[in-house]
This record gives C-alpha cells, sequence and structure tokens, in this order.
C-alpha cells in the first residue's frame, strides 16, 4: 500500500459505522464512506460535534449540515495550495490519498533532466496537475466538467502558478486523446483518473471494468517516443490493482507497479484503503 502519510493540514482522525472523521485544516468533517464496513467505539469527542457533517438520505444522495463552515478555505501539502469546499456528493474537491502520487509526479519530473509533457485525463479539480506543473512541466489539464475545470484553475492561481504552460480544456477525454492523435500531438507522461461508471457526450455508458483496456490503449497513441511514466488511478472496488498493471504493461511492455492507496488512521494506527493506482516507467 502507498500511504499519504506526509500531511499536516489533513488528517484522518478516526473511521467506524461507515464514515470518516477528518481535519481538513482547522475544520473537522464527517463524511461517509463505503469502505469503512466496521463498528469501532467513536472515543474521538470530534464525532460528537465537527464542523460539517454529510447526512446521507435515506432516497439517495445527501447534503451538509455545515453550521457555520466558510464556503472554502485552503489547505497545503508541501509548496501546493489547495480550496477545499463542501460540493455535491460528500466531496470537498480533493482526494487526500492522492498526495503519495503527487509526490511520485513531482519526483520523477524534477529529475528527468528534460522538459517534460503531461497529459492529464479525467482530471477533476487538478491537484496531479498543479504537482506536475510546479515540478516544471507543460500540462495538459482535460475534464468534461467545465465547473471541475474552472477550481482547477482556481487551485493554480491559489499555488501561485497561474502563468505556468497549462493548457485547459474542457473535452470528452476519449474524443480530445482521438484528435491529440490526429494531430500528431504527443505526451512524455499521462496521468488518468477514469471514473467507475458514466456516460459519453452520445450517452454510450462508461464502465471502467469494459473500457479501461481500450481506452488505455487508445492514449498509447499519444504517448512520446521516451515515456517517462503513466498513471492510472482506479476507485472500482471490483479491480484488482494487479489487473491494472497486467493490462499496462501488455500493451507498453517496461515494468508496472500497482498498489492500493491508504490514509493512516490516527485512533486506530491501521490505514484505510482509497482505491489503487498502477505506475507505469518505461524500462
Amino acid at each position: 500500500m502507498w500511504l499519504s502519510d506526509k500531511w499536516s493540514d489533513y488528517e484522518l482522525l478516526d473511521c467506524s459505522d461507515g464514515e470518516r472523521l477528518e481535519r481538513w485544516g482547522s475544520f473537522v468533517l464527517v463524511r461517509p464512506d463505503p469502505q469503512v464496513i466496521w463498528h469501532t467505539p467513536k472515543i474521538h469527542p470530534r464525532w460528537k460535534n465537527p464542523d460539517a457533517r454529510y447526512l446521507r438520505s435515506q432516497s439517495g444522495g445527501g447534503k451538509w449540515d455545515k453550521g457555520n463552515i466558510p464556503n472554502r478555505w485552503q489547505i497545503g501539502i508541501d509548496d501546493l495550495t489547495f480550496n477545499v469546499s463542501l460540493m455535491n456528493f460528500k466531496h470537498t474537491g480533493l482526494f487526500p490519498e492522492q498526495a503519495v502520487n503527487w509526490a511520485y509526479i513531482s519526483d520523477k519530473i524534477r529529475y528527468a533532466n528534460r522538459k517534460i509533457s503531461v497529459l492529464n485525463l479525467f482530471a477533476y479539480t487538478g491537484a496531479a496537475t498543479i504537482a506536475a506543473a510546479a515540478a516544471g512541466a507543460d500540462v495538459c489539464h482535460v475534464d468534461a466538467a467545465k465547473g471541475m475545470v474552472a477550481r482547477a484553475r482556481e487551485n493554480a492561481s491559489a499555488s501561485a502558478l497561474e502563468d505556468r504552460p497549462i493548457r485547459w480544456i474542457v473535452d470528452d477525454c476519449a474524443k480530445f486523446v482521438e484528435r491529440e492523435i490526429k494531430r500528431g500531438r504527443r505526451y512524455d507522461a499521462i496521468i488518468m483518473d477514469p471514473p467507475s461508471y458514466g456516460r459519453g457526450p452520445s450517452g454510450e455508458i462508461w464502465k471502467l471494468e469494459d473500457n479501461l483496456f481500450a481506452f488505455v490503449k487508445l492514449c498509447t497513441g499519444v504517448l512520446s517516443d521516451d515515456p517517462l511514466f503513466l498513471i492510472v488511478n482506479s476507485y472500482t472496488t471490483g479491480l484488482s490493482p494487479s489487473t491494472i498493471s497486467y493490462i499496462t504493461q501488455s500493451l507498453l511492455g517496461g515494468k508496472s507497479e500497482s498498489r492500493e492507496l491508504g490514509l493512516p488512521v490516527t485512533a486506530s494506527g491501521l490505514a484505510l484503503p482509497c482505491g489503487a493506482t498502477c505506475r507505469w516507467i518505461n524500462e
């Protein structure tokens, strides 16, 4: 497991009964997490009086009970600064377990000893984009949601990276890659965080288990002749990390390593699993 254990502004205080107790900067949140299937005692006092709690609805979805918490605040890790807010569907605009990947991306780019171009697909609010840009890469950030791309640009500004060479693209990721192939554009590194389930621009159904191989194969068409890395993130519980390694190595050769991502839990000293990552390198 790759642990994101270098935070000072984020802490997973405890988790039990399908919920996380988390500190985001100076604010403590309670959010649902389907991975938390254990029923351990909720001893921490902030379980009873968090700054905000996401309340699930019996009919699906839910809403935040947020009291006087601000609409937005900032947290940082290393030299990066991110905006946090209480969004729909329990989200905050940031996945803290990905911090271990941001560090990996930064190190690979900084020590490449050449200019690196990065394509970030399903790029959400841009944490990986910002890590890559801060390390000196040219980045193309692609997401189908206009609002998420706008938030990503705000995160770049929060880290004083608004003037870095970042292309902000609102588009369907597969369609964009197809056009990049036709344009002959190539990238030294690709990061992708595809959804478990979704619908394409023409209503076609995306299911990660059915579509991941074809999508990774498509993306090999925009890799440069000397690629640095490819990262595939997955939050699909039925898809094992080793499966993603098999896909990337069968398509690209080289070397793949896949592991679960995790967050250390302060109360128990254990680690909460939070999806998986495959890292492919050209060896």
